[in-house]
């Protein structure tokens, strides 16, 4: 089990929240029998919300520094990706607009071994259920954070 300060993974409430919002709006769908494209709409909505929940619950934690400070591990939907220090080509927060506001986002740059090109992974306060800046700082601190080239 990870430490709650080197570990990060959207908050369980907020995915309770979903699931039951799914629930909730998948018997909507069920007791709408008088109009079928409500009824439709309704369901589709009602999975959404239950996929989203699945994959938030599957994805535990999302990112994650390894005890002994030597890289991180990704949790992402084709399994875990573990990260040495030295194949982090890149990690910054990069602010994007977004409803009339910029938020921070944290981008990560990884240079697989035997891989000439970098992936690029994105965590907002969704994934992260912090601020990113937070989480950078914390990745700073234990000096993952490559100088910039």
């Amino acid at each position: 089990m990870h430490n709650p300060h080197t570990s990060w993974s959207t908050p369980t409430a907020a995915l309770a929240a979903t699931g039951i919002g799914g629930v909730a709006m998948a018997v909507a769908a069920v007791t709408l029998a008088a109009d079928p494209a409500g009824r439709f709409l309704i369901g589709l909505a009602a999975l959404g919300l239950l996929v989203v929940t699945a994959l938030g619950l599957r994805q535990r934690p999302r990112l994650a520094i390894r005890d002994d400070n030597s890289g991180i591990v990704l949790q992402r939907l084709g399994g875990t990706l573990d990260v040495h220090r030295g194949d982090l080509s890149r990690v910054r927060i990069v602010r994007y607009p977004r409803l009339g506001r910029r938020v921070p986002m944290l981008e990560i740059d990884v240079r697989p071994p035997g891989s000439d090109d970098d992936k690029l992974i994105v965590f907002g306060r969704w994934d992260l259920g912090t601020d990113p800046s937070t989480v950078f700082e914390a990745l700073n601190s234990r000096g993952l954070v490559p100088p910039p080239r």
